[in-house]
């Protein structure tokens, strides 16, 4: 699929349409898509990556691709693949966390515009009976939003009072094989959290429950419906759902956990059983493929994906309590100093990724690296974002006939909510 055939006008005015809705039209956004992209500046996006490693990730990456008339890609690492030495390798697979929850949207959307599912009615309609309870009332709409009140299993799997990190992951991530429906049971639980629609909260349970839902719609296991809907229409290649498969197969990065005790050496969580996160992150991918992904989903009905209604629900985001952080149906949409650009992040045991394209697909970014439990890392890649769409910032005009000294360059973007996994 030639890429630069997915940037076409629709794509661009139902961008513009959704930017527009919110008062101001920002540099990146759709209704300038004629204008020249603004340079990376790789040095700071190189600045950026250092820092991960510096906090303690063996190696990261920045891939940044341009598409349209100057098709470019700029790829930038640093470090180790792994901790024997290997050179970190861009193109190499890994596991992709809550990215992931961008796939199970697609799908969903797809089901709403075949009529199959209801975005605005009770979400249990459209699961097994007894999934939830019947007198929770949260649309599809809201539980892709993270605004259903549901809570978020994962809280259940990880800190548990005493133990390390490390230790849970072995005693129950690893190896352990859960059924969707009865992580959904360790949600229900703890109760309905807050009157859905009340407002944000993130929560993992939620895409369990919209993999469910395609599921329980199609008849058909969840990793056959993303192959044949979404994997092989775009021929991503590199990308699977092999839940409950531990292994990463093919040429790929070695992940590492961070232990609570910084004192005791990373952990290799590489092979692990993806079914604890199931839907809502379990995908493994590429740089590539996740481009591939972004381009032909921001490109709406040309893309093959959604349609231009669909893709203009996923972009409508409502804040979050981060500054600079909305989220929409599946979709995270981050404000930089020169515009919006949309996508997800995902942090699962050993592996971290930023994924985010601009409105009107004409440029993507992923960053990665490879360790988690380790917030400077996160806060690294964070950082790489606004140099790698906005490029360099200009330099303040000088007081009094003299510049600034120790000019400290703030690129603003905090940690955001899908930082444990």
């Amino acid at each position: 699929m030639a890429k630069t055939s997915l940037l076409r006008p629709l794509a661009v005015a139902a961008a513009a349409a959704v930017l527009a809705a919110s008062g101001a039209v920002p540099a990146l956004a759709a209704d300038r898509a004629d204008a020249a992209l603004p340079t990376p500046d790789t040095a700071g996006v190189q600045s950026a990556l250092q820092a991960t490693t510096a906090a303690g990730a063996p190696g990261a990456f920045a891939v940044i691709r341009d598409h349209g008339d100057d098709e470019r890609t700029r790829s930038l690492t640093v470090g180790r693949a792994d901790l024997d030495g290997t050179p970190m390798n861009s193109s190499w697979r890994f596991r992709v966390g809550s990215n992931s929850k961008m796939f199970a949207a697609v799908l969903v959307m797809q089901l709403a515009q075949e009529g199959r599912i209801d975005l605005d009615k009770p979400i249990r309609d459209y699961l097994p009976d007894g999934t939830l309870p019947a007198d929770w009332t949260m649309t599809g709409r809201q539980v892709m939003e993270h605004r259903a009140g549901i809570y978020d299993h994962t809280n259940d799997l990880l800190e548990q009072a005493g133990e390390e990190t490390t230790s849970a992951f072995e005693a129950r991530i690893r190896s352990t094989v859960y059924a969707p429906a009865d992580l959904v049971a360790l949600s229900v639980k703890h109760g309905q959290q807050y009157t859905p629609g009340s407002r944000y909260s993130y929560s993992n349970t939620d895409f369990v429950l919209m993999g469910l839902a395609v599921e329980h719609l199609t008849g058909r296991p969840y990793q056959d419906v993303l192959r044949d809907r979404v994997l092989d229409p775009l021929g991503l290649q590199q990308t699977s759902f092999v839940v409950p498969d531990q292994r990463i197969a093919g040429a790929h990065i070695t992940g590492y956990l961070t232990n609570d005790d910084r004192s005791k050496p990373l952990l290799d969580s590489t092979e692990q059983n993806g079914s604890w996160v199931w839907s809502a992150g379990a995908v493994i991918s590429t740089a590539g493929d996740l481009d591939t992904f972004l381009t032909a989903l921001m490109a709406g009905s040309q893309g093959g994906l959604v349609s231009d209604d669909s893709l203009r629900q996923m972009e409508a985001a409502l804040p979050t309590p981060t500054a600079k952080i909305s989220y929409g149906l599946g979709l995270r949409r981050i404000s930089l100093s020169c515009g919006d650009v949309y996508g997800h992040g995902g942090i699962v045991q050993g592996y971290q990724t930023q994924s985010f394209t601009t409105p009107d697909g004409r440029r993507s970014v992923v960053v990665f690296a490879n360790a988690s439990n380790n917030g400077s890392v996160t806060q690294g890649l964070m950082n790489a974002l606004e140099p790698a769409f906005c490029g360099k910032k200009p330099a303040a005009a000088p007081r009094n006939g003299f510049a600034p000294r120790n000019l400290q360059v703030d690129h603003g973007l905090p940690v955001v909510e899908d930082t444990r996994i």
